[in-house]
């Protein structure tokens, strides 16, 4: 749990109970907000249409979507403003879904879920980012975050991916 002076807390969600209904409003604020931003970059259709059927089971059912993985929320003075999805496979964690409410952004509340993702970290850890979100990109690589070869065939996607901890430190080779 990390405290400070705005009342910032992270803690792990609980989406089989009190959380779903916050991380599904978090998750579908983050996923709205995606879909504008490749229509602007990417072009296309579909803003202001529904989000897809794949989307929409994310957010009917978060602990069915998210079975094999932890949510994380940040809440600020009692509020869940934030939201980290950390799915588990055999060789790697991955970050999806990485979100703070436009209100609630100058606080390090990304900072603080991006930590607290991390703070289990015992296999290399992933991500895709969109390359126009400079901040995140940024945020990423101050978090020992570095560009690799891409996994995804969507254009303009990167992926990124933080080593796993050396066992003695804690911290990432090389940092």
């Amino acid at each position: 749990m990390v405290s400070g002076q705005n009342e910032l807390s992270i803690r792990l969600a609980d989406l089989t109970g009190p959380d779903a209904w916050a991380a599904s409003r978090l998750v579908e604020a983050y996923l709205t907000h995606t879909e504008l931003e490749k229509a602007a970059h990417l072009g296309g259709s579909g803003v202001g249409t529904a989000l897809s059927a794949r989307y929409r089971a994310e957010l009917d059912d978060p602990a069915r979507a998210y079975e094999n993985a932890q949510a994380y929320l940040a809440d600020l003075a009692g509020a869940p403003i934030g939201v980290v999805i950390v799915q588990h496979t055999a060789t790697a964690y991955e970050l999806k879904r990485v979100w703070v409410d436009p209100t609630a952004r100058g606080h390090r509340v990304g900072s603080a879920l991006i930590d607290a993702a991390l703070s289990r970290q015992d296999l290399p850890t992933r991500l895709t980012v969109w390359d126009w979100r400079d901040d995140a990109i940024r945020l990423y690589g101050r978090r020992g975050f570095v560009p690799v070869a891409s996994w995804e065939d969507r254009p303009r996607l990167l992926c990124m991916e933080r080593a796993r901890p050396s066992t003695a430190t804690g911290t990432p080779p090389g940092s």
